[in-house]
């Protein structure tokens, strides 16, 4: 089993779908205590309860648990279609989970938000620095009801493995998604106990009572009774009577694909929240199992997925700022160039001249831009001149 670090965890439902996929998590990260109280009520692993956006130390602690996955789904309320459409302080946190990733470099990783999130300036700052890092990104749009799920949520979701192409899990992820969209009678049968049922929508422009032979709508944060004097909508699945109720939490969680023990922790509001912003559980379970295939066909075919790396990268970027006095997106850069190099033609522990001359002759080094060959080239010096300082220090 690979493992698996999940970082801005919430109650889990990232969590729950890799596990019941069969990875192995070792350990989550979660600042919200009512979140973090719930996943530690139903997960025996660890969960760390840090502010991430310390990056230094957040690699640190996640470094130490020795993840072969990184998994985790930053903030999103500043990209969602509720708010107010603009990026606030909350869109670093993107930023903030691709610098963790590549510092620690797990051979993949899969960052997941809501489906507009992947057009925004946060997204596109992770784009590149993944990229930079040598990651091959598969970025998709999934919506849950093609993915075992019986609610039409969509969801952004980048995966990535080092040293591989550019869309390499697409067409697998793409022919394993149903013809079909699930509707909740689907997945419950007849056991909910009612037809219809009432979905507070954002705006009366909208409708708000849906049937049980479709998807669910997505389920969000707020959850409300049907108001007096709710005027219908020309969609709605039926006219409005006495017998059309909003869902209940727990119905809400199930329709998230939360199994019926699951442990919800604070008032009605707080799992409410939770449920909400919860990634449904067998949506994960879908990406996961679509990774598995990837990581089973990597080694089948014994492509070459990560480099054999005798190279301590902290220890590298600790000297680039002490000795060289880097400003951090300096070392940030050239961690991620040595790591590119690193991947194309595995860095001895003390990489010499002929190093360099061996990695100028791989034909995938000889396919990038000069800029970037002298990029990479100049990454490697630096690591040769920090092997000898280090060799002098040791005797």
């Amino acid at each position: 089993m690979k493992r698996v670090v999940d970082l801005f965890a919430g109650c889990g439902g990232l969590s729950l779908g890799f596990q019941n996929a069969g990875f192995d998590i070792v350990g989550a990260f979660e600042w919200w205590n009512i979140a973090a109280d719930c996943y530690e009520a139903n997960f025996t692993h660890p969960v760390y309860r840090d502010d991430l956006s310390d990056v230094e130390c957040a690699i640190g602690k996640v470094s130490a648990l020795r993840p072969e996955v990184i998994i985790g789904g930053p903030p999103c309320q500043e990209f969602s279609h509720a708010g107010k459409r603009i990026e606030d302080k909350r869109a670093a946190l993107t930023e903030v989970f691709a610098k963790i990733v590549t510092a620690i470099s797990p051979i993949w990783f899969v960052m997941e938000n809501v489906d507009r999130a992947h057009k925004s300036e946060a997204y596109s700052t992770a784009r590149a620095i993944f990229q930079a890092a040598g990651y091959g990104l598969t970025e998709l749009i999934l919506t849950s009801s093609y993915c075992g799920v019986p609610q039409r949520r969509k969801r952004f979701f980048c995966i990535g493995s080092l040293n591989s192409r550019d869309e390499f899990l697409t067409q697998y992820i793409l022919a394993n998604m149903s013809a079909t969209e699930m509707s909740l009678r689907d997945y419950f049968g007849n056991s909910l106990g009612f037809e219809y049922y009432y979905r507070h929508p954002r705006n009366y422009c909208r409708r708000a009572v849906y049937s049980i032979d479709e998807p669910s709508a997505t389920i969000r944060g707020v959850n409300r009774p049907v108001p007096r004097g709710y005027p219908g909508h020309p969609n709605d699945a039926c006219e409005i009577n006495d017998s059309i109720r909003a869902m209940t939490t727990l119905e809400r969680a199930l329709i998230q694909t939360f199994p019926p023990n699951f442990k919800w922790s604070g008032n009605k509001t707080e799992a409410e929240q939770m449920i909400g912003n919860a990634v449904p559980v067998k949506l994960a379970e879908f990406v996961a199992n679509a990774l598995l295939h990837h990581i089973s066909i990597s080694a089948d075919t014994q492509q070459p997925i990560s480099s054999v790396s005798c190279v301590d990268y902290s220890l590298f970027r600790e000297w680039l700022r002490r000795i060289n006095t880097m400003s951090e997106r300096a070392q940030r850069d050239t961690l991620s160039r040595l790591r590119r190099a690193d991947s194309i033609c595995t860095l001895p522990p003390e990489p010499e001249a002929y190093y360099v001359f061996t990695l100028e002759q791989s034909s995938e080094y000889k396919k990038l831009k000069n800029d970037v060959r002298s990029q990479l080239k100049r990454a490697v010096t630096l690591y040769s001149d920090y092997c000898r300082a280090a060799s002098i220090a040791n005797g």
